[in-house]
């Protein structure tokens, strides 16, 4: 059984910067491929970034958020972070941790990530 829990959300001005985490209860941490979704209120959702098992492949990042986002995580804490630097009104959206099983890669597509978050509102003004 997994649970995720994100935080870290707010309301933030346009340039400035917020960090998302996602605390992931599991007993072997370390063999999920992690990553950080959004949906805007309206529209569909998009993942914004992806994270290998081993984090040992290159981080996956949507174009959009590319050079402004990081995404990383700390085995040892069972935590998973987004950094988010230069916020663009655009970002605004409920954003959603989520986990897939290994074996997994970086690019899986959303549908293979099995195991969600509730959520963290972010919005940009």
């Amino acid at each position: 059984h997994v649970q995720l829990v994100e935080s870290g959300g707010g309301s933030v001005q346009a340039g400035g910067s917020l960090r998302l985490s996602c605390a992931v209860s599991t007993y072997t941490f370390s063999n999920y491929c992690l990553a950080w979704f959004r949906q805007p209120l309206g529209k569909e959702r998009e993942r914004v970034a992806s994270i290998s098992d081993a984090g040992g492949a290159r981080p996956l990042y949507a174009d959009s958020v590319q050079g402004r986002f990081t995404i990383s995580r700390d085995n040892a804490k069972e935590m998973l972070y987004l950094r988010m630097n230069n916020l663009k009104s655009e970002d605004t959206a409920m954003y959603f941790c989520a986990a897939n099983w290994y074996p997994c890669e970086v690019d899986d597509p959303e549908h293979s990530y099995r195991w969600w978050g509730q959520g963290t509102q972010v919005t940009v003004s």
